[in-house]
């Protein structure tokens, strides 16, 4: 079996295929893909869902994620990409100095989409944002979000993939994809 993995973030791609491997053959692909507005990160997946669909015309997926930090009111949400490019993790860190409540959450919205239309699948992984960065490993946000008393970028990939929010996503759409039984269907 095999899916197009959509995606200008070739870390996102590595995670996914080593979510997938042994079951899934992932080809990654990167398109551009305009940013819809939202704070619902599903339609935004779903939104570039559609628009790589209308482009490559093969079943792909595509993920969104938005990164909430409770005392900033769910700030950056579903604008972390962005907002890690402008301020970075230093940034973040600086915001949250002398703040108390350092919960947070990763949501990722994985859609799929293929002659059918988009189909989306969320994962929600809960923690908080630590006071220094630790760790090598991971992306992004990785090295000053913590669960269970590590940061994402401390675990492995395997570790990562087992428990973190992109891999609930996947996990979910894959339980689905194994078990899609529709008209005119083909795994190949």
């Amino acid at each position: 079996m095999k899916i197009t993995v959509v995606t200008g973030n070739a870390h996102k791609a590595v995670e996914i295929a080593a979510f997938f491997s042994g079951t899934i053959e992932v080809m990654h692909v990167a398109l551009d893909i305009p940013e819809h507005r939202s704070k619902d990160v599903g339609e935004i997946a779903r939104e570039k869902a559609r628009y790589a669909y209308d482009r490559l015309h093969v079943p792909l997926i595509v993920d969104d994620t938005a990164f909430s930090i409770d005392a900033l009111n769910g700030f950056p949400g579903p604008y972390a990409a962005y907002v890690l490019g402008a301020i970075g993790n230093a940034g973040i860190l600086k915001l949250m100095d002398d703040v108390a409540d350092r919960t947070a959450r990763f949501t990722t919205a994985i859609a799929f989409s293929d002659e059918h239309g988009p189909r989306v699948f969320a994962g929600t992984i809960n923690g908080t944002i630590v006071y220094t960065p630790r760790g090598t490993g991971g992306f992004g946000y990785d090295p000053i979000f913590e669960v269970n008393g590590r940061t994402l970028a401390e675990l492995t990939l395997e570790e990562k993939s087992a428990m973190s929010h992109r891999g609930r996503a996947l996990a979910a759409f894959l339980d689905w994809f194994l078990a899609k039984d529709e008209p005119g269907w083909r795994r190949d």
